[in-house]
């Protein structure tokens, strides 16, 4: 028990460090379409980016699935600047309706790509057995995971609020369709300064 409380720990505090910046980010642009009345929906979503890790972690710390580290690293940012450039283009519609059906798809699949991005840092910390700190990595992970989107649901709330305050034309963006587009462009011009920095050559 003590073992796995001791990698549940370190996977806590890997999602929550400055190193996951871009970890951190994915999460939130996944998560900043979304709004309190969709929160099924962003379950679901954030349930499929959790397999998705998962499964690839634990494929990745057994070597039976063994991908570059420098193309796993390129491949983080760009799915963060995929999943800005969605939420610019389908803005409310990803969020509910029919357009949201793949998202969960959608962030499985890149969950499989961020999985390989812990996999690394988690071989790094055993040689024998992996069963326990697997579980308490992944453990750790996933709490780490629903800190940050309670904090981003609040700041995104907040932000929401205080956009409603502003004086808006007839018309116009919504406070929520200001908040989606500020945040989504932000972090997809951020994550592609990274996928350049960190093209394989």
């Amino acid at each position: 028990m003590s073992e796995m409380w001791a990698f549940l720990q370190v996977g806590f505090h890997h999602i929550v460090a400055i190193d996951a910046a871009d970890h951190i980010l994915f999460l939130l642009v996944l998560a900043a379409i979304y709004r309190g009345r969709d929160w099924r929906a962003a379950m679901w979503v954030i349930s499929a980016f959790t397999v998705g890790h998962s499964i690839t972690l634990a494929l990745a710390v057994t070597d039976i699935l063994v991908l570059p580290t420098k193309l796993v690293e390129f491949l983080i940012p760009v799915t963060i600047v995929a999943t800005g450039v969605e939420n610019l283009i389908l803005r409310e519609r990803a969020a509910e309706g029919p357009g949201a059906r793949h998202r969960p798809i959608f962030a499985g699949a890149f969950g499989l790509v961020h999985g390989a991005g812990f996999a690394g840092y988690l071989k790094s910390l055993f040689v024998a057995q992996i069963a326990v700190p697997l579980l308490g990595f992944n453990i750790g992970i996933e709490l780490g995971q629903i800190v940050v989107l309670c904090g981003a649901a609040v700041c995104f709330w907040i932000v929401d609020r205080a956009l409603q305050l502003l004086p808006r034309r007839v018309g116009g963006p919504s406070a929520f369709q200001m908040r989606l587009v500020g945040v989504s462009g932000l972090i997809a011009v951020v994550a592609t300064g990274w996928a350049w920095e960190r093209f394989p050559r």
